[in-house]
């Protein structure tokens, strides 16, 4: 059957501006595009401790058969949700089937109709589409911009206002001064929710996350982590009270109507956890790798198009879809995976490309891409 006149239209929009969207062929590039910041999704060692794990604990299970209040709560979501508690100095964890889905479960759920949202402009797409779904007014307020903040929060009065936004942002790969933000927060009384999707792995002497090492935890009301980055594998746990978690179980609808993780899947969640306690050298390989990426790219005078970022994440900012496709193709048929990220993703004019720096990038492919980056760029 042939797709309706209006979807054919919007697709053709999308032709003409440059930024349709498709799947990518798997390729064998330098990896400066994934967001395995620390190698686990390729950690043969997890591979094979998982599958030994499953065994000697006799579960072979391919899938949970339900969802996790009929009959896909196995035994190995506790064990992994007792784990990742302690390992995050939490009251409770609760699993999600992924990042988009605790974001999505938690916003829909958890403000009421007479609270308010206050989000970061720039909050992940799965942030703002958990909003629109809640009964809660929302405002956003200017990236990173706490006069602004504070204007709206004294706006609403008694009234319950829950502050969201990101430790490191996904596309710009900054962060908040978030001793600032849990002062202000305290200050009026609000509940603080922060993203750590890009954190897992990256910050922390074990990789437990920005607001851990910053020794925020216990100030904050919701820490949403995501697995799919850091931690290599699959899902999302959503850390806070064990109020909360009771709430969320009763409430959160991407939680309660879909079926629950595999075994298998949850087996890797806890395996790669228990790696983070261990994994010293690959987290200070990859701290050594972004600082070095940041000294390389001011050596060479490429600072400028960068936004200002300390994390595994730097964007350059190269405006026109046009534009930023060709420079990305350039490097990638010089062996390095670099992808664009276009608008209408980010807004018109800061189209970027976007660098992911992992532990397993050598000394020599960081200079090699920077060098090639310096020459490509002022050719366009």
């Amino acid at each position: 059957m042939k797709l309706p006149e209006n979807l054919i239209q919007k697709l053709e929009n999308r032709k003409q501006n440059n930024s349709l969207r498709k799947l990518p062929v798997f390729n064998n590039l330098v990896d400066f595009s994934s967001n395995d910041y620390i190698g686990f999704a390729k950690s043969e060692s997890i591979f094979k401790s998982t599958h030994a794990y499953l065994l000697e604990n006799e579960i072979f299970e391919n899938g949970a058969t339900g969802s996790r209040l009929i009959s896909g709560n196995h035994s190995l979501y506790q064990i992994a949700e007792a784990f990742i508690a302690e390992f995050h100095d939490a009251q409770s964890a609760l699993i999600f089937n992924s990042g988009y889905d605790a974001n999505v479960g938690f916003f829909s759920a958890v403000p009421q109709r007479n609270d308010v949202i206050l989000y970061d402009e720039l909050s992940h797409a799965s942030i703002r589409d958990g909003i629109i779904m809640s009964n809660a007014k929302s405002y956003k307020f200017n990236h990173n911009d706490f006069e602004d903040l504070e204007r709206l929060i004294q706006k609403f009065p008694d009234t319950n206002i829950y502050i969201v936004t990101e430790s490191v942002f996904s596309m710009d790969g900054d962060s908040p001064n978030l001793e600032e933000l849990v002062g202000l927060s305290e200050k009026y009384n609000c509940y603080l929710v922060i993203d750590e999707a890009h954190t897992l792995g990256v910050f922390g002497e074990k990789g437990e996350g920005f607001i851990q090492y910053l020794n925020l935890h216990h100030r904050i009301f919701a820490r949403i982590m995501t697995f799919g980055k850091g931690l290599g594998c699959h899902g999302s746990v959503i850390l806070g009270s064990k109020d909360l978690k009771e709430y969320l179980v009763n409430f959160a609808r991407s939680f309660i109507y879909t079926t629950g993780l595999s075994p298998h899947s949850v087996a890797t969640i806890l395996v790669a956890y228990q790696q983070l306690e261990i994994e010293k050298q690959n987290i200070e390989k990859l701290r050594h790798n972004i600082v070095l990426f940041n000294q390389q790219k001011n050596l060479l005078g490429l600072k400028p198009m960068f936004v200002r970022s300390k994390s595994a994440i730097q964007s350059a900012i190269v405006p026109g879809n046009e534009n930023v496709k060709r420079l990305a193709q350039q490097l990638q048929d010089k062996g390095f995976d670099v992808k664009p990220i276009l608008s209408p993703t980010v807004p018109e004019g800061e189209e970027r490309l976007r660098f992911c720096i992992h532990s397993f990038n050598s000394e020599e492919e960081i200079n090699q891409i920077l060098k090639l980056l310096e020459t490509l760029f002022f050719k366009i």
